[in-house]
Parts: structure tokens; C-alpha cells; sequence
């Protein structure tokens, strides 16, 4: 029980799938690596934001367009926290998309075709997405098949199937079930308003409160586990200018979303739920350290007693798990069910985590990670949108992001080698 615990990660920071390194100046220098990649995905993504806010006249931080910027990309968001597992572990998933659009048409059917109630929907796709990541785990995991091969198989078939179940455009869903993507938080604590700043929503403001004093407690007790562990930790100031900053962040979003038309968008919490609870399960499990594990080294990993086969399983059942939800999302999202829906999603969970600092050979990443570069792909949709900017020059510039991102991953690793 402690072999699989402690040899099988016991080389790998905790939540960063990153060597640790002895005490000392190596350990340090891989520790500010690491720190450096985070802060220069955050310095991104500010960036780009000034960029289009400037751009666009001060447009795309309108209320109303930061509350739409969460809505609309909340299914890369979803989907890139089951593609970061997988990458993390050395795969990759082609079928998210195509998963999508399937859930879509069970969802359809079952509240149009079959008048189940929204919530009984949900429940049949939830379980639909997990036969669809245990069918995909199987034969990764156990036959021993490429994830590329049996993902690509996976698009092939279940956007075949969505083309069988969706033969026209299913509408007419109740308007608790499209609330799930398009409404928000009931206001019950009303609206505080200060004369120079208008009113603003209470339950935003108590949740962005209260996500600001979760992230200063998370970080000050990851440092502690680190320390605990004898890993060296940035120093203490520069921890809070960076918790500062974000900080700031989350309090000018919050107050941007606060001003905003609806207000909280519920897609926002369950964007939030699900962030918490899988940085969790990468950060402070048993599983999730395994999951590191084998995609730092497959082999070593199963030397060390880990159960390579179950853990590969286990995360494709997951990420089946949170296309379903993102299906779910995206169908809430347009009010109906169309078999086309899903296309290049995958291409977006894939960049989305590639930005966020996961590694192509496996083994590296951060579920904020793969949120930043999410947040990147939405800025840059919704600042092009405004802008006007050709669908097809769209589609090209988010290209030559990813490629940038890989390429600054890699020139970083090898000057760290260099270095080491």
C-alpha cells in the first residue's frame, strides 16, 4: 500500500506531475521553472485581454460580454479538465466532440421522444458518457490499443450514431433545463448600491469573496504539504504578490459578472464545482498522483505497484463522464439537439490544456492550467467575434497560439535540461 503511494510519485511535486528535485538549488531552480510557467499563463492571458480591450473600444469587458465569454466556452472548459487527465497520463481523446453531440441526441430524445423530466435526462446521458469512457478505457487499458486509434474509432462511431438519433433538429426542452447554460444564480440576497458604482449582484459578490479566501487557504496549505514533504517553495513574498494579483483578478471579474445583466451564470458554479473537485483528485489522491505517475514513466510506474491498467480505465471513465456534461452544457446552451454539433471540440479541450503547460510526452499538467488556456481560447473567440474577424483567420490565429505555447514549453524544458 505505501509502495504504490510513496515510489510511484514520490519523484513528482505534488499537483504538477513535476520532478521534484533534491533539496537545494536544483530543487529550487525546477520549483521557479514551474512557478515561471504559471505566472507567464496568467501574464498571457491579462495580456491578451488589455489587447482586445483596447481593440475593441472597451467592449469585450462589458458585463454582459464576460457573463457571454463564460457561457459560450464553458464546454472547453469542462472538456479540458478530462482531456488534462488524459494528456497528463501520455493519451489523448479524438472523440469529445463527437461525444458531444451524441449525449445532445440522448438528451433530445429522452425529454422530446420519451417525455422524461430535464433531471432524468441528465441522469440517462450522465450514464451514457460513462459506458462511453468504459468502452474507450477497455480498450486502452486492458487490449492495449493506442488511445489515438481507439479515440479517432470512438469520433467515427458516435458521430455516426448522433447522425442516427438526431435525423432532424430536436427542440422544445423546458426552460429549466436551457437555464442550466443560459440563466443564472437567483439573486437572494438582493443588490448592494454605492452610488459611483451602480448596483451589484450579492450572491456574486459572496461567491467571488468566497473564492478569493479559498485560494489564499489552498495556497498557504499547499505550501505547508510541500514543506511537510521537505520540497523546496518560492519565497514567501513572492507568494503573496502572486496571490495578490490573483486576488485582484477574481475581484475584477467578480464585479464585472456582479454588474451584469443575470448576474452569476449557473454554468459558472458548475464550471467551479468541477474544478474543485478535480484539482483534488490530481492534487491530494492516491489516483490522481498514479495518474502522474504513468505518464511520467508507464513502466516504472507498474514496478512500482501501481495498477497502470485500472488507473488508464479509470480516467477515460472520467473523461467520458465530463463529455457527457459538457454535452449536456452545449445542448442547454442552443435550446435543442443537432447531430452536426461538437465539431472541433476536441481540437479546443486539446489546445486549451497544450496552453495551460500540460506536456506532449505525457506526465505535466494543472487543472488551472488547462483553465487559463481555456479562458485564452475564449478571449481570443469572443475579441475576434467583435472585432469581425473572418471565421477562417479565427480558426488560424488560435493555430499559431497552441503552436506557440508547445514551442515555449519545449525551449523552456530544454534550457531547464541545459541548466540542470
Amino acid at each position: 500500500m505505501s509502495t504504490e503511494t510513496t515510489t510511484a510519485s514520490a519523484d513528482r511535486t505534488p499537483g504538477t506531475g513535476a520532478p521534484a528535485g533534491p533539496k537545494g538549488a536544483a530543487g529550487t531552480r525546477r520549483t521557479r521553472h514551474i512557478d515561471l510557467r504559471q505566472s507567464g499563463l496568467m501574464l498571457a492571458l491579462v495580456g491578451i485581454i488589455i489587447l482586445f480591450q483596447i481593440l475593441t473600444g472597451g467592449r469585450l469587458l462589458a458585463p454582459d460580454n464576460v457573463a457571454s465569454l463564460i457561457q459560450q466556452n464553458a464546454y472547453v472548459m469542462i472538456l479540458a479538465i478530462g482531456m488534462m487527465l488524459v494528456i497528463i497520463a501520455g493519451h489523448i481523446d479524438l472523440s469529445v466532440g463527437s461525444t458531444v453531440a451524441m449525449i445532445g441526441g440522448v438528451v433530445g430524445i429522452a425529454m422530446v421522444g420519451w417525455g422524461l423530466p430535464w433531471p432524468v435526462a441528465i441522469l440517462l446521458a450522465l450514464i451514457v458518457g460513462l459506458v462511453v469512457g468504459a468502452w474507450q478505457g477497455f480498450w486502452v487499458a486492458y487490449v492495449g490499443i493506442p488511445a489515438f486509434i481507439v479515440t479517432l474509432a470512438g469520433m467515427l462511431i458516435f458521430r455516426g450514431i448522433a447522425q442516427i438519433l438526431v435525423g432532424e433538429t430536436i427542440s422544445g426542452y423546458d426552460q429549466a433545463f436551457n437555464a442550466i447554460s443560459n440563466g443564472s444564480v437567483p439573486n437572494v440576497l438582493g443588490f448592494t448600491n454605492t452610488p459611483p458604482i451602480g448596483y451589484l449582484d450579492g450572491v456574486t459578490l459572496l461567491v467571488g469573496a468566497l473564492g478569493a479566501a479559498g485560494l489564499v487557504w489552498s495556497g498557504l496549505r499547499r505550501r505547508a504539504v510541500m514543506r511537510g514533504h521537505d520540497l523546496a517553495v518560492e519565497p514567501i513574498g513572492a507568494f503573496w504578490v502572486k496571490t495578490g494579483a490573483m486576488i485582484l483578478a477574481i475581484g475584477v471579474f467578480t464585479y464585472l459578472l456582479a454588474k451584469s445583466t443575470g448576474g452569476l451564470p449557473i454554468v459558472l458554479v458548475i464550471v467551479g464545482v468541477l474544478v474543485m473537485i478535480f484539482t483534488v483528485i490530481l492534487r491530494s489522491t492516491r489516483f490522481g498522483r498514479n495518474i502522474y505517475a504513468i505518464g511520467g514513466n508507464y513502466r516504472a510506474a507498474e514496478l512500482s505497484g501501481v495498477n497502470a491498467k485500472q488507473v488508464t480505465f479509470g480516467i477515460f471513465l472520467l473523461a467520458g463522464l465530463l463529455a457527457a456534461v459538457a454535452g449536456i452544457v452545449v445542448t442547454a446552451r442552443a435550446g435543442s439537439s443537432v447531430a452536426s454539433a461538437g465539431q472541433s471540440y476536441e481540437l479546443d479541450a486539446i489546445a486549451a490544456c497544450f496552453i495551460g503547460g500540460a506536456a506532449v510526452s505525457g506526465g505535466v499538467g494543472r487543472i488551472s492550467g488547462a483553465m487559463i488556456g481555456a479562458l485564452i481560447m475564449g478571449v481570443l473567440n469572443i475579441g475576434l467575434s467583435i472585432l469581425s474577424v473572418d471565421p477562417s483567420w479565427q480558426m488560424a490565429i488560435k493555430g499559431l497560439v497552441l503552436l506557440a505555447a508547445v514551442a515555449f514549453d519545449l525551449v523552456s524544458k530544454k534550457r531547464s535540461a541545459a541548466g540542470g
